[in-house]
């Protein structure tokens, strides 16, 4: 494909005023359900004012501000007029506390801080102290505590903006290279603190074309968003809309995601393993708790989805027979979890994590594709993805265009292109140890790349098991699939340098509940629960199907049941990924008791 070589962002933005002037860009579910619209055009207009607002605060070429809030309009729009004027963003996500966000806020060198809401702001205030460079907050919506004059709402902040000439606008938009920093995105930090990859205004119109070169993206898409725009995941698939000219609409929350599938009606949409495994999850206990007739019927719907799913990824054409079979199954079964996305659903993008390829299967024979691709906050979170019209299940496809792949001695897999970043920001180090001199980024995961240029990944350098015996263990791959299950939330394998490998196994509350009451399991708290003997028989059960999947020495041999991880116990990250450094840290006591039983 050929590549527009735009010198900036806001470059980038005007291409798609030019072309699409008054179509929507962006759309926000209002909390009645409605929805409010931007057009390009206005959303130019918006981006200006907004610019000079920064300008007006004496924020310069290469200064940072950072915004705390959950992803909505707001957010994007002020990211956009940062970078437009040589500006540059460090997103935090929304559920870190305090010390964690004042942590990002100091080490990424921030003068204003955007906040989500009044209890982002009462983070701030409570490390107010830590925190001398900021010289505002500016609030997206509420207003600030009486007396606060550090704080001001963001109506207060675009009306200071007012009195700075158009000129000193577009001096500033003209001073941005495509060399010049647009964000710092930093890492979400499984494995010990954030690292803050740099990433340049060309690291973001390349990828967003990269992955328009990928992906069937139309002008007329609405693609829906409701994962966080910290994640650089999220804002690699805004940037690729805007090029696009699609718009993206904002959900309200992961509350609210029902409902806001039906308002938006997206055409596609990223999002992580974990998500679709809830709602798997939830669909099959949906239609086991109907049992009788609608059970059996879910099941035929299922047999007769699977087999056009492998008649689809065999290239192969569908029997007569079967296709009307699949015509009854999607209209008495598959259309309604067609319908809770909203109707058209063209695709959808996992990516961040692993996807069970069980997992993809099912939605794939429900007539929902997901795409599993890959990528990294160190090259703009893109560099495999599956296609619309070629697409393997436990694979992330080929490269996306202008973007080299290839695999080290030991397995590992490197990428080199203009998507990956220039450095990690103050971590030299660091980032002598992730690029090399001619331009190769190390990324941690183990694959193997076939004929055709399809990715597997088999797992991570950093995470990689090493048994006893010498074995080496992809932990990431056994987690995966015995989730799958629906009385299983999260999975965390133990066992380096151990005789056997174990798990800490969390539950699904809602459908150990449920079990608990229709098989008489006593016990009124989820702790007695999960302390009781019907309970860990089975879960036992469950491991042990799982168990016949894998060779024995990736077997589990013992497991402990546990609380379910969230992001506020702090055992996830925001992109649903264990913590696995914190787990092993927190859970020492319990891994070490399921070693030193007999």
């Amino acid at each position: 494909m050929e590549f527009k070589d735009f010198t900036s962002v806001h470059d980038m933005l005007t291409y798609t005023v030019e072309r699409f002037p008054e179509k929507d860009a962006y759309r926000s579910i209002r909390d009645d359900g409605s929805l409010e619209s931007v057009s390009w055009t206005e959303f130019a207009k918006q981006v200006r004012r907004v610019g000079k607002s920064l300008i007006a605060l004496g924020v310069g070429k290469d200064d940072k501000a950072n915004i705390v809030s959950y992803s909505n309009y707001h957010w994007v729009l002020t990211d956009v007029a940062l970078a437009s004027i040589g500006s540059v963003t460090v997103g935090i996500y929304h559920s870190l506390l305090a010390k964690d966000i004042g942590y990002i806020v100091n080490h990424s060198d921030a003068v204003l801080v955007f906040a989500e809401d009044a209890e982002q702001v009462a983070k701030l205030l409570s490390i107010r102290h830590e925190l001398p460079a900021i010289r505002k907050v500016i609030l997206f919506k509420g207003e600030p505590p009486p007396g606060e004059d550090w704080v001001i709402t963001y109506e207060d902040f675009l009306e200071l903006g007012s009195e700075v000439a158009d000129e000193a606008l577009d001096a500033r938009i003209a001073d941005v290279e495509a060399t010049d920093v647009a964000a710092i995105v930093y890492t979400s930090g499984t494995t010990g603190i954030p690292k803050g990859a740099v990433l340049t205004h060309d690291n973001i119109t390349f990828t967003a074309q990269s992955v328009f070169g990928s992906a069937k993206i139309f002008a007329d898409d609405t693609a829906m968003l409701f994962l966080p725009l910290a994640h650089i995941f999220a804002r690699t698939c805004v940037f690729t809309a805007l090029f696009a000219g699609c718009n993206t609409t904002f959900a309200r929350g992961i509350d609210t995601i029902g409902d806001d599938f039906k308002t938006a009606r997206p055409h596609w949409f990223p999002s992580v393993p974990r998500i679709y495994e809830k709602v798997h999850t939830k669909i099959i206990s949906g239609a086991q708790a109907k049992g009788g007739v609608a059970l059996k019927l879910f099941n035929w719907a299922c047999g007769v989805g699977n087999r056009v799913s492998d008649h689809l990824l065999a290239n192969e054409p569908i029997p007569f027979p079967t296709r009307l079979q699949y015509g009854l199954a999607t209209k008495l079964v598959f259309s309604k979890v067609q319908a809770a996305l909203g109707g058209r659903v063209r695709w959808c993008i996992s990516g961040a994590a692993p996807l069970d390829p069980s997992i993809g299967k099912f939605f794939h024979a429900a007539g929902v594709l997901i795409l599993e691709g890959i990528g990294m906050t160190e090259n703009t979170s893109f560099t495999n993805v599956n296609r619309e019209d070629n697409y393997r299940f436990g694979w992330v496809g080929p490269t996306g265009p202008g973007i080299e792949q290839k695999t080290a001695e030991d397995g590992e897999v490197l990428y080199r292109g203009r998507n990956v970043m220039r450095e990690y920001y103050k971590m030299p180090a660091e980032t002598a140890e992730t690029l090399t001199e001619d331009g190769w980024q190390h990324t941690g995961d183990l694959g193997s790349i076939d004929a055709e240029g399809f990715l597997k990944i088999t797992g991570r350098k950093k995470d990689l098991i090493v048994t006893a015996g010498g074995k080496n263990v992809a932990p990431s791959a056994i987690e995966g699939l015995i989730a799958t299950s629906p009385y299983i939330s999260q999975v965390c394998v133990i066992g380096d340098r151990r005789k056997y490998l174990t798990a800490l196994v969390t539950v699904d509350q809602d459908n150990i509940r449920a079990y608990a009451a229709e098989n008489g399991i006593a016990g009124e708290s989820l702790e007695e629960l999960m302390a009781s003997e019907g309970v860990n028989t089975l879960i036992r059960g469950i491991i042990d199907e799982k168990n016949t999947e894998l060779a024995s020495f990736e077997t589990i041999k013992k497991f402990r049941l546990l609380e379910e991880f969230s992001i506020e116990n702090g055992m996830l990250t925001p992109t649903l990924k264990v913590k696995r450094n914190v787990a092993m840290e927190r859970f020492a006591d319990v891994i070490e008791g399921m070693y030193a039983e007999a």
